[in-house]
């Protein structure tokens, strides 16, 4: 993007509402949000079902737009770009990490972890070492020509967040990355996403119903009615 320098908000929100449905039927999932997130932050977004913490994480991610207000990224106003352009900003700019994994089955780790590569256009040769890498970054080494149905919950989650990584995304997102795991292995996760925004800088915004994740942000950002309610700083991270 060419939006601006490391002095700039990376994200910011202003006014932002989106409305599902249309007459009667219509109903407010976000009501004016005003939202900053800066370059390096690691924020997690809380509250209640039907917040529109989900929905403002789908904005942010460019797989929903607004029905008003602006969504500006490095000082671009996402709104004024092309379908075509937003796809674009999702492939070279930010990275998903769900509840749900979302591995191809029939393929390996390292398979899993090449496809935004492949996307890319990236070569063979260098999309191998790239996956590689990655894996080795979330302690996989060893289980690359490994399927998911091979694998643990707890490992599946490390290629889905090798995935993630792979392209050097400004913004990770994830949507309940613990989820669907036990309790040693969600610390595990959560220390792993903890190193990568410590130590390579990468912006995090997860989306969790679970205060103990939440911890290891820098920054709670609480929803309620479609507003946030609260926006706060954790103490010193563990």
């Amino acid at each position: 993007m060419n939006g601006g320098g490391e002095d700039q908000d990376l994200i910011r929100l202003r006014n932002v509402s989106k409305i599902y449905g249309k007459g009667s039927g219509a109903m407010p999932a976000l009501r004016g949000v005003d939202l900053d997130i800066s370059h390096g932050d690691f924020v997690a977004v809380m509250g209640p079902s039907g917040s529109g913490k989900s929905t403002c994480l789908n904005i942010l991610g460019c797989l929903d737009t607004p029905s008003s207000g602006h969504y500006l990224f490095e000082g671009v106003d996402v709104g004024a770009l092309t379908r075509n352009q937003r796809a674009q900003l999702r492939r070279h700019y930010l990275g998903f990490v769900f509840q749900g994994f979302n591995l191809l089955n029939r393929t390996s780790a390292r398979e899993n972890v090449e496809l935004p590569l492949l996307y890319r256009g990236v070569p063979a040769r260098r999309r191998h070492l790239l996956a590689q890498n990655a894996l080795d970054a979330v302690g996989l080494a060893g289980w690359e020509n490994h399927t998911p149905g091979e694998l643990s919950g707890g490992q599946q989650q490390r290629v889905a967040i090798a995935r993630a990584i792979v392209t050097e995304p400004r913004v990770l997102f994830a949507d309940e990355p613990t989820g669907n795991l036990d309790s040693a292995r969600s610390r595990e996760v959560m220390q792993l996403l903890s190193d990568f925004n410590r130590q390579q800088g990468i912006t995090i915004i997860m989306v969790t119903h679970e205060s103990d994740m939440a911890a290891y942000a820098r920054r709670i950002v609480y929803f309620v009615d479609g507003l946030i309610a609260r926006d706060q700083r954790n103490g010193d991270q563990t």
